[in-house]
C-alpha cells in the first residue's frame, strides 16, 4: 500500500531530524575531545609559565568551533588559527601547532576545503618558524624535529579528510549508479511491455478484422438468399460454409496466441502464418467477390520466419481492406524476393483515387509498424487504378 504525501514528509522529516542529531553528537564528541587534548598540553605546562584562565577559555573555545565545522568548515579553521595565534601572542605555555588545529584542518578537508586547509597549515608553520629564528630557538631541533612533525601531523589529518570526503563521494556516486541503472532497467522493461502490447494488439486486429470482415460479408450473402421472395439455398450454404471456415481459422490463431501468451519461453511456439497460406488469403478475398491475381515468385523454405509472417500480415490486411473498403473488383498480390529484401504489394482498382488519402485506421498503423520493426518500410496510397501497399521487408542478409 503506498504512502501518502503526508506519510512520506512525515518520514522524511524523522530521517532528517536523526541525521542532525547524530551529527551533533559527533560535533560534541569531537570537540570535547579537543578540549581535553588541548586543555591537557596546556596544563602539562613543560615551559612552567603558569598559564591563567585566559588559557583555558582559549582552549574551550577551540572546542566550541567543532559546532559549526559542517555550516563554516572555512570559517571554523580561520578563526581556531587566530585562536591559535592569539594563544600564543598572550605568552601561554607552548602546545604546539598541530595539535589545536588538526580538528579544524580535517573539517575543511572533509568538506572539499582541502585548498584552504593546505593554505592555513603552511601560513601557521611558516610564522611559527619566523618567530621562533628571531627568537634564537636550536635551528637543528625546530627544523630536523618540532616543524617535520607538526607538517607530518597537519598532513596526515588533510589527507584524512580529503580521503573520506572521496569515499563518501565515491559512495554516493556508486548509489547514483545504481539507482540510474534501476531506472534505465524499469524503462526497458517498460519498452518491452509496451512493444509486447502492441504486437498483441497487431495480432488480434489483424485476425479478428480479416475474420469478421468475411463473416459479415458471407452472412450478408446468405440472408439475401434465404429471403423468402427467391431462396437460393446453394447460395446460402456456400456462404455459410464460409463463415464456418473463417471462424475456424481465426479460433485456431487466437488458440494459439493466447497459448503463447499463457506459456512464453516453453519453447513451443505453436503455428505460425506465414506466405504458404497465401492461397487462403485469395480464397477469401475472392469469396468477398474480389478477383485476385497472384504474381509470386516461389517462397523459400528457409524464409526468416518473421519476415514470412509479417509478410502474411500485410497481405491479410491488405486485402481485408480490399473488401470492406474500397468497392474494387480485381486486386493484385505480388510477392517478390531478392538477395537482401522480400517486396510486397497489393493493389485493387477501388477508391483510391490520386489526391485523396483517407485517414489511416489500426490496420494500416499496424503494418507499418511491422516493416519498421524488421527495419523495412511501408507506403500505401492512392495509385493510377486505385490504392496500392507496398512494403519492403530486409532479410538480414540472406542468400
Amino acid at each position: 500500500m503506498g504512502l501518502s504525501c503526508a506519510d512520506a514528509a512525515s518520514r522524511l522529516r524523522v530521517v532528517d531530524q536523526s541525521y542532525r542529531s547524530r551529527a551533533l553528537a559527533v560535533d560534541l564528541g569531537l570537540g570535547l575531545l579537543v578540549v581535553v587534548v588541548v586543555g591537557v598540553a596546556v596544563a602539562a605546562d613543560l615551559e612552567d609559565r603558569r598559564p591563567g584562565p585566559s588559557a583555558y577559555l582559549l582552549v574551550l573555545g577551540f572546542g566550541a568551533l567543532m559546532l559549526v565545522r559542517r555550516r563554516r568548515p572555512v570559517v571554523t579553521l580561520l578563526a581556531t588559527a587566530a585562536l591559535l595565534i592569539g594563544y600564543y601572542a598572550l605568552g601561554h605555555p607552548a602546545i604546539g601547532l598541530a595539535v589545536p588545529v588538526a580538528a579544524a584542518l580535517y573539517s575543511a578537508a572533509e568538506h572539499g576545503r582541502a585548498c584552504w586547509a593546505v593554505g592555513t597549515a603552511a601560513a601557521l608553520l611558516t610564522v611559527s618558524v619566523v618567530f621562533r629564528v628571531r627568537e634564537g630557538d636550536d635551528l637543528a631541533l625546530l627544523f630536523g624535529y618540532e616543524l617535520a612533525s607538526s607538517a607530518g601531523l597537519m598532513a596526515a589529518v588533510i589527507a584524512l579528510g580529503d580521503g573520506v570526503r572521496s569515499r563518501r563521494g565515491w559512495r554516493a556516486e556508486l548509489r547514483r549508479q545504481a539507482a540510474a541503472a534501476a531506472a534505465e532497467r524499469e524503462r526497458e522493461a517498460s519498452r518491452r511491455v509496451e512493444q509486447e502490447r502492441l504486437r498483441i494488439a497487431r495480432e488480434l486486429h489483424d485476425v479478428l478484422a480479416h475474420t469478421l470482415s468475411v463473416v459479415t460479408l458471407h452472412t450478408d450473402v446468405a440472408r439475401e438468399a434465404l429471403e423468402d421472395d427467391g431462396p437460393d439455398l446453394p447460395a446460402a450454404r456456400h456462404a455459410l460454409a464460409a463463415v464456418r471456415t473463417a471462424a475456424g481459422g481465426a479460433s485456431r490463431e487466437l488458440r494459439t496466441t493466447v497459448t503463447l501468451l499463457r506459456a512464453p519461453g516453453d519453447g513451443d511456439d505453436g503455428p505460425v502464418p506465414g506466405l504458404d497460406q497465401l492461397d487462403r488469403l485469395v480464397q477469401a478475398a475472392v469469396d468477398g467477390g474480389v478477383r485476385v491475381r497472384v504474381d509470386s515468385d516461389a517462397v523459400p523454405a528457409d524464409l526468416p520466419a518473421v519476415a514470412d509472417a509479417t509478410a502474411f500480415r500485410i497481405v491479410q490486411e491488405s486485402l481485408t481492406n480490399v473488401v470492406r473498403h474500397t468497392r474494387a473488383r480485381t486486386a493484385t498480390v505480388a510477392v517478390h524476393q531478392d538477395a537482401d529484401a522480400l517486396t510486397v504489394r497489393v493493389d485493387d482498382d477501388g477508391r483510391g483515387r490520386p489526391g485523396v488519402r483517407p485517414a489511416e485506421g489500426y490496420g494500416l498503423a499496424g503494418m507499418r509498424e511491422r516493416a519498421v520493426l524488421l527495419g523495412g518500410s511501408l507506403e500505401a496510397g492512392p495509385g493510377d487504378r486505385g490504392w496500392v501497399v507496398e512494403a519492403v521487408l530486409p532479410l538480414g542478409g540472406q542468400e
